[in-house]
């Protein structure tokens, strides 16, 4: 019996397009392991949606004179269409600004409130008196207690990750006037994170101590070492969900009680289009969540959205949660705000039909333990180098022999040589090794397994040179394309979390019946004698150095 998996990639915020900073760290390696899943025959809902609250929304409106909706709808169909072109296969993709969302968001802050789940705080907040406004998270800049980093937010320091308030940052500025904030009175409900601490470190520390990520690991440590305090989860605001009880009035949910909820909604909105129940998803203990995110956001996925889940006492809890570190484009950290991105919408303008380089590179150089670079060079060098001279190169060779020598038939072997069966078993074994590090959410080395599979192919046909044995001994020569046509089979199943356009193509190709599959490659041959394949066309094609030169150009103009 199959398991069920609900697998959430982090809401990406709609104040601006997805770059590939986002792709490393989220998108592509929560695709991966949906695809994987969903190949071994397991149920997968994938979630996500966008992020369409919070102060950067309003601040982006305010910056563009124009309105919060105007900027969220803008920004939601430019991501929305980025993913469907990429080919990120989501379930749902929802929106928190839908009516769904705003009333699951309000009955779960209901609810603990009426089991009095929250405290209610009178204290002094930073306030922008030219502005007559609360000043909430990104609405203030200032330098992070932490680090020193001179341009923190009143939410996050970017820097060295840290979880702040607007209140600890050092000689804090308003981000709206760039006046120096005053101090003014205001009441807020917040979540009593201290009352979790014990049930966290329990959970994740011993309970998680083994499976789950070093850098994940070490960040609640921190902050649990540090001790848990209660967390706002109100704000003074006009743009957002408002606050549901008596006295939440001119107040709206703050953005990181609200979003998390959305991966709920968005289950919620898809299960009644396909006329399921989205209880199970969330509230079986045999369903698997996953939360695919950034660094970033470690502390809000794993203390304060499994607080209020515990607090509404019937939600499942994640299982894992494989954060990513960052990924810096050219040496430089990557900046919205400064223009230093690769946006995906514009990546797919200029390279239309190259989904799969882009998500191969960026898997081959995940920074899934540390901060990893990516530069173009190094993108023109995989292609051509890897996928060209590798994967494209070995599958070229061997429909080009099938055909010249074959008539595109798979001839019936001969007597196998140990290379052969070596071969074979090597070929056996990668579905277990390659799932094994999938599962282990370590997608890089996957991949690498992956392409490994192609040098074998490309060394054996090398090494036994079939070209020279044609005329002198054709049942060799059966034997060895025979054998190199399991492997290319094996590359079209294999391929598939990793390089799915790519592997549906070469599907294609080999005419591979529906049959061959990830778990059948462990033990049957994925192409009979006698099969007929289909027609062949390259893989890969080299990218040049004037294509490579144009986006350093753009990167700079």
């Amino acid at each position: 019996m199959s398991k069920r998996h609900t697998i959430t990639a982090a809401l990406p915020y709609t104040n601006g397009p997805i770059h590939i900073g986002h792709m490393a760290g989220v998108y592509v390696p929560a695709d991966i392991y949906a695809r994987y899943l969903r190949i071994k025959g397991e149920e997968v809902l994938f979630i996500c949606g966008s992020d369409e609250h919070g102060v950067a929304i309003s601040m982006k409106a305010k910056k563009d004179g124009i309105t919060p909706k105007e900027v969220i709808d803008k920004y939601h169909n430019i991501i929305d269409k980025a993913f469907n072109d990429f080919g990120i296969s989501f379930d749902y993709y929802g929106r928190t600004s839908s009516k769904v969302h705003h009333e699951t968001a309000q009955e779960f802050f209901k609810a603990i409130h009426d089991k009095d789940g929250f405290e209610t705080q009178t204290t002094e907040q930073l306030y922008d008196a030219k502005e007559d406004q609360f000043l909430a998270d990104r609405y203030v800049v200032g330098t992070c207690p932490k680090c020193q980093h001179p341009e923190a937010y009143g939410d996050q320091c970017e820097s060295c990750g840290s979880s702040l308030n607007a209140n600890d940052l050092i000689n804090p500025k308003s981000a709206i006037s760039g006046e120096t904030p005053s101090l003014k009175t205001t009441t807020h409900w917040y979540l009593p994170l201290d009352r979790y601490e014990a049930f966290l470190r329990s959970w994740i520390l011993e309970g998680h101590q083994k499976d789950w990520k070093p850098n994940v690991l070490g960040q609640v440590k921190s902050w649990l070492d540090d001790g848990l305090k209660p967390r706002a989860v109100t704000r003074d605001l006009s743009w957002g969900i408002p606050v549901p009880v008596d006295g939440g009035e001119n107040k709206v949910l703050y953005v990181w009680f609200d979003a998390p909820i959305g991966y709920i909604s968005a289950t919620k909105e898809w299960a009644a289009k396909e006329g399921k129940d989205w209880a199970p998803y969330w509230q079986d203990e045999n369903t698997e969540l996953v939360h695919f995110i950034g660094k970033d956001n470690i502390v809000f996925h794993c203390i304060i959205f499994p607080a209020v889940l515990k607090a509404m006492g019937s939600y499942i809890l994640p299982k894992n949660v494989p954060a990513n570190e960052f990924l810096n484009l050219e040496g430089q950290k990557l900046s919205t705000s400064k223009n230093w991105a690769v946006w995906l919408h514009e990546y797919l303008e200029d390279f239309p039909d190259k989904q799969d380089v882009l998500r191969y590179v960026l898997t081959a150089n995940a920074p899934e333990t540390k901060d990893n670079d990516f530069t173009w060079h190094d993108f023109q060098t995989r292609n051509n180098s890897e996928l060209v001279a590798i994967f494209g190169n070995f599958i070229n060779r061997v429909m080009v022999l099938m055909k010249k020598y074959y008539e595109s038939v798979v001839p019936e072997p001969n007597e196998y040589s140990s290379v052969d069966t070596e071969t074979l078993e090597t070929l056996a074994a990668a579905p277990l090794k390659i799932g094994q590090l999938i599962e282990q959410y370590k997608f890089r080395a996957a991949c690498q397994e992956m392409i490994q599979l192609a040098r074998l192919g490309n060394k054996y046909l090398a090494d036994e040179e079939p070209w020279k044995l044609i005329k002198t001994n054709p049942e060799r020569v059966a034997t060895i394309m025979h054998t190199a046509m399991q492997i290319a089979a094996g590359l079209a199943v294999l391929s598939e979390p990793f390089l799915p356009h790519t592997a549906k193509k070469l599907r294609d190709m080999l005419q591979l019946d529906k049959a061959v599959c990830w778990d059948s490659l462990k033990n049957e041959i994925p192409v009979k004698g006698n099969h007929t394949l289909g027609n062949a066309s390259l893989l890969f094609e080299k990218i040049e150095d004037d294509a490579i030169a144009a986006q350093l150009e753009k990167l700079t103009s």
